[in-house]
């Protein structure tokens, strides 16, 4: 079936992808394109509208992005948020100039939509929106409308209605931005005339389909974590090639306390999925010894987690295709696919694999945020326990050991973890949190226990709350639960002396220590 799609042309911004995230809520498909998509393909494309992204760059710098401008001809609607503004205002003879007062952060922007109120339809007159930009429109464009301003911005939003051109210079897309997600969907019903074609459901199906005709008469190995995303992604792998599909736990090593057994059980009883599991843990911590660099440890495991199952592939009998959990807040942090994003870091299912691997990738769930993984999971009728469970990264404790991960230290951080997962269970915070867990530092400090001087390790908790984990704030966790988990922590985890409790958010940090 082909669906009313909105195309996002990506120029840099890490909220680029919130922009199809918002859309596809509202049942509208969207997909993201490079910037530079040429025209003729774009067009092929015949989508409903088209939304320019924000950027890091300035359109007056050199080798700035730039898209297509017969886009801006009227043939499709056409929106340009931030850096997208900018561009559109530049492209079509208006002035784009450094801001004098930069706007980042919270801003408030007044609304003037008379003549052309579909975007703004229902939209208070007055809101307070998440602005990002050091240039600014200092004139618009001819045939270019003025239909919102700020303290800051004389022209923070415009319109061309002959030619169905809409800009703003503020993100809707980010949750900060009051009514935000209304003017989205105003763009997409209300200019786009998008009817709300894209549900679950037809992603499910669509999504079986596909991976029917790629897999075709082969085999499949998925591997499995125990987390949302892989259990996921093997649901669908297994609906669609059925017994052709096999699926491969590998222990690490690197696990949750007891994680490995609980794995295990939760799948052949409760899932009857055909699982085959390996103890890799001692060549996973081998090939870890004395390495102390984060994106180093990373590689290594993704490295190895491919080495483990090239062999086990040919020992089961040969597979042609591996199938992966990869969501898209792992690909972005690696490497931008679509534009000019910065690499915050690599993930083991994108960033560690070999430029020559055996096994052809499946990702069903790659375009998707962790919140539409657990609604597919859903449609395809899993228990409550497989989906409400908070992410996992794919190297697990090792990007938790700050510094080389040895066995003693790993067993101290499976000790620690567990306490902070228990008490966060007792209290009910746990389902209310995107992740919540300890992190071993290398940092030792003095203390005193029984009248004795100590010297022991130091723990850092790390509670965050988010909707996607492309952005996240620390949680406000109570008092009284903190002051459980460090009296447990300091009182039942020998080596331990010292909890801290993490308080900062991503950005600028991220969710990970490593």
């Amino acid at each position: 079936m082909a669906h009313q799609t909105i195309l996002v042309l990506d120029f840099g911004s890490q909220y680029t992808r919130l922009i199809a995230r918002r859309l596809r809520e509202r049942s509208v498909y969207s997909e993201i394109v490079p910037f530079d998509v040429p025209y003729e393909d774009l067009v092929a494309r015949r989508p409903a509208g088209v939304i320019l992204s924000g950027g890091p760059r300035s359109v007056s710098q050199p080798g700035a992005p730039r898209c297509d401008p017969r886009i801006f001809g009227g043939q499709v609607p056409v929106l340009g948020i931030c850096y997208g503004m900018q561009l559109m205002a530049d492209a079509l003879g208006g002035r784009v100039a450094p801001a004098p007062h930069r706007e980042y952060g919270l801003a408030e922007v007044e609304i003037d939509a008379a003549g052309d109120s579909r975007l703004f339809a229902t939209v208070p007159n007055r809101i307070r929106v998440w602005a990002s930009h050091g240039d600014f429109i200092e004139q618009a464009p001819p045939g270019f409308r003025v239909v919102a301003t700020s303290a800051n911005a004389p022209v923070a939003a415009m319109v061309d209605v002959a030619r169905d051109l809409h800009a703003l210079l503020f993100h809707p897309e980010v949750a900060h931005t009051e009514s935000g997600a209304t003017v989205l969907r105003n763009f997409a019903y209300g200019v786009c005339g998008c009817t709300g074609d894209w549900t679950m459901a037809s992603f499910v199906e669509e999504t079986v389909g596909r991976i029917t005709r790629q897999v075709g008469s082969g085999r499949v190995i998925c591997g499995l974590s125990g987390g949302v995303d892989s259990t996921v992604a093997a649901a669908l792998i297994h609906r669609a090639v059925g017994d052709r599909l096999t699926c491969l736990f590998v222990d690490n090593g690197l696990l949750r306390k007891d994680e490995a057994t609980q794995v295990k059980r939760r799948f052949v009883e409760k899932l009857h999925l055909p699982v085959v599991c390996v103890d890799a843990s001692q060549m996973f911590l081998r090939r870890l010894e004395g390495i102390l660099d984060p994106e180093q440890k990373r590689k290594i495991i993704g490295a190895t987690f491919i080495h483990v199952f090239d062999e086990q592939a040919l020992a089961l009998g040969g597979f042609d295709f591996l199938g992966q959990g990869t969501l898209y807040p792992d690909v972005i942090e690696s490497a931008s696919t679509s534009g000019p994003a910065a690499a915050i870091k690599s993930h083991h299912n994108v960033g560690g694999l070999p430029e020559r691997m055996r096994l052809k990738l499946v990702e069903p769930l790659r375009e998707l945020f962790k919140d539409e993984v657990r609604l597919v999971g859903r449609e395809l009728g899993l228990d409550e326990e497989f989906i409400v469970r908070q992410p996992f990264p794919g190297p697990g404790l090792a990007v938790r050991i700050v510094g080389e991960v040895t066995p003693a230290r790993l067993d101290l951080l499976q000790r620690a973890d567990g306490v902070v997962a228990e008490e966060m269970r007792r209290s009910g915070w746990y389902a209310k949190l995107w992740q919540s867990f300890a992190v071993l530092l290398t940092v030792q400090s003095v203390g005193v226990m029984g009248d004795e001087r100590t010297y022991e390790y130091a723990v850092a908790v790390r509670a965050v709350e988010s909707q996607d984990g492309m952005t996240a704030d620390w949680a406000r966790l109570p008092y009284d639960l903190l002051a459980r988990i460090s009296s447990r922590l300091v009182n039942e985890v020998k080596g331990i002396n010292r909890v801290v409790y993490d308080v900062s958010s991503k950005p600028p940090s991220t969710i990970e220590w490593e």
